[in-house]
């Protein structure tokens, strides 16, 4: 059994590193650095899982968020040779910004929501939400197809952080079949991405808007 203390102390720095994760994901300038972040994420919150002891569950995110989907993504990168961002819809800095301004929010609104007391463990809805945001970010602020789905990953990473107090209530195998589904999703993103490659010159969605009935 793990220590109060050290579990508590466990969670914050967990939390920091999420948050601090999420602004670096912001302002990653190429693919392969946005790769390597959303690894370190799953990483993460396989940490936060073994702290909660859920062996079973943090084993299964860390070989799926931390290594799996960030290895499929990688090989799809190299694949189309895919290196940077060729044009952010959204300025870096902007992104960035964004993101503190929606971890301010998420800090004022977890003081706002009528919540269980006790649901929540100290700074862990603030970290999902700002978690949950910044996939959104990611998601209409790139332009590459790729990076799309890694904000789309981001999202769900948030999603989950939220459905962690549950696991009390003996809703792991709820966890167990989200990270199947996001497992093929992500999958079929993967293998759509590169039809994507081998077909056009470019990943950029924006392109999308040129073609024509």
């Amino acid at each position: 059994m793990i220590p109060l203390i050290s579990l508590t102390s466990l969670f914050s720095t967990m939390l920091f590193l999420l948050l601090l994760n999420n602004l670096l994901l912001l302002g990653a300038p190429g693919i392969r650095a946005l790769i390597r972040l959303t690894a370190f994420q799953g990483i993460l919150l396989s940490v936060l899982l073994f702290g909660m002891e859920h062996a079973l569950l943090a084993c299964a995110v860390l070989g799926i968020k931390g290594l799996l989907l960030p290895g499929l993504l990688e090989r799809t990168r190299r694949r189309l040779g895919a290196a940077d961002e060729p044009r952010p819809r959204m300025h870096l800095g902007v992104c960035v910004v964004t993101g503190i301004l929606g971890l301010v929010f998420s800090l004022w609104l977890e003081t706002r929501l009528p919540i269980l007391p006790d649901l929540f463990p100290p700074l862990l809805l603030p970290t999902a939400l700002t978690t949950l945001f910044c996939g959104l970010i990611l998601v209409v602020g790139r332009a590459t197809a790729i990076s799309q789905v890694i904000g789309y990953l981001v999202a769900e990473n948030g999603i989950f952080l939220l459905g962690m107090p549950l696991m009390a209530a003996g809703a792991i195998w709820f966890e167990l079949a989200l990270l199947l589904d996001i497992f093929v999703a992500v999958f079929v993103m993967g293998n759509a991405i590169g039809h994507i490659g081998e077909t056009f010159d470019s990943l950029d969605t924006g392109r999308f808007r040129s073609l024509r009935d």
